[in-house]
């Protein structure tokens, strides 16, 4: 077992995302899990991210106020405690269209790099 405290999640920058703190809350890390990591993203009002893609999935799972994903000019706002996962190679934009802070929870597959301990 692995346990890593809130007070001790590292701040990470994820590419092309804007008005977002995220947290590493596992992930590269000795002990810890070995095919993903989960990231604690907080953004604010207008904050986002893309439009972009990557080459693996994502899945999001929304905790507290709304964030709206557009894929294919399509909007769909996800509330609270709702989910999705996007495909390896879908192209999304991610944006808190609200006058609150939004928080995520955020898993990834490590990048082919993982050893290297480093956020690509």
């Amino acid at each position: 077992m692995h346990i890593k405290r809130f007070n001790d999640a590292q701040p990470y920058e994820a590419p092309n995302h804007f008005g977002c703190h995220g947290l590493r809350l596992q992930g590269f890390e000795d002990g810890g899990p070995t095919n993903q990591w989960v990231g604690y993203s907080q953004f604010l009002p207008g904050g986002g991210a893309g439009p972009d893609s990557t080459p693996f999935e994502k899945v999001y799972v929304v905790l507290e106020g709304e964030m709206t994903l557009t894929v294919d000019g399509t909007a769909t706002t996800l509330g609270p405690m709702d989910s999705c996962t996007i495909p390896p190679g879908e192209v999304r934009l991610l944006e808190n269209r609200s006058n609150l802070t939004s928080k995520m929870l955020v898993v990834i597959p490590y990048p082919s790099a993982q050893s290297s301990g480093e956020l690509k």
